[in-house]
């Protein structure tokens, strides 16, 4: 079993009817054509990047101004280690691939930027390596943080909270389990390189 049109076209009624009645009209849809996928691609994966958690299907709405109860795709994530390591998703976007890391406390993101202060040259080359398809992304602060030079030739890097890399893909690749591993293999040296800078932490 894999993803298909099927997939999607459970997101798009999503988008329509994000509702209690709607998921438990069309559960079996999403265990079919979504979580049942979704389990077979990341043990595919697992021998050679690691279990993956999968995330519920569910919002959490208690500080949310949104009140829709479901995410409008279902995501999967291999940490390599806090916050960091590689991650697949679905919608009715289509297809989602990346690593990288999604949050970093005061002391790991000091890490990052000091190991960006100076070995971040081998970084740089390694997100300038990638397939153009790769998108480079994370929330950024608008200056340089206090503390490193805002003149300093990597300062885009400097001021990143949070770094991903991903690619997405509107149609289904053939072989969606040899494309998640080629697309996660291109993101190892980015994720190395990151496993590296806050191995300490």
């Amino acid at each position: 079993m894999s993803f298909s049109q099927a997939t999607f076209d459970f997101y798009r009624d999503l988008e329509v009817d994000n509702s209690r009645e709607f998921w438990t009209a069309r559960r079996q849809d999403w265990e079919e054509h979504v979580r049942q996928p979704m389990l077979e691609l990341v043990e595919a994966l697992a021998g050679e990047f690691g279990e993956a958690k999968i995330f519920r299907p569910n919002r959490d709405v208690r500080f949310a101004k949104d009140k829709s109860p479901y995410k409008m795709h279902q995501g999967a994530w291999v940490p390599v280690g806090p916050a960091m390591g590689w991650y697949v998703q679905v919608s009715a976007d289509g297809l989602m691939t990346g690593g990288g890391f999604y949050h970093a406390e005061p002391a790991v993101l000091k890490s990052f930027r000091d190991a960006v202060n100076g070995d971040g040259g081998t970084l740089q080359r390694r997100l300038d390596e990638l397939p153009r398809a790769f998108e480079v992304a994370g929330d950024r602060l608008v200056r340089v943080p206090r503390g490193y030079d805002p003149e300093h030739p990597r300062a885009d890097l400097l001021r990143h909270t949070t770094l991903t890399v991903g690619r997405r893909y509107q149609t289904l690749p053939a072989n969606v389990v040899s494309q998640v591993r080629r697309d996660w293999r291109a993101l190892l040296p980015v994720i190395d390189w990151l496993d590296e800078a806050l191995a300490d932490i």
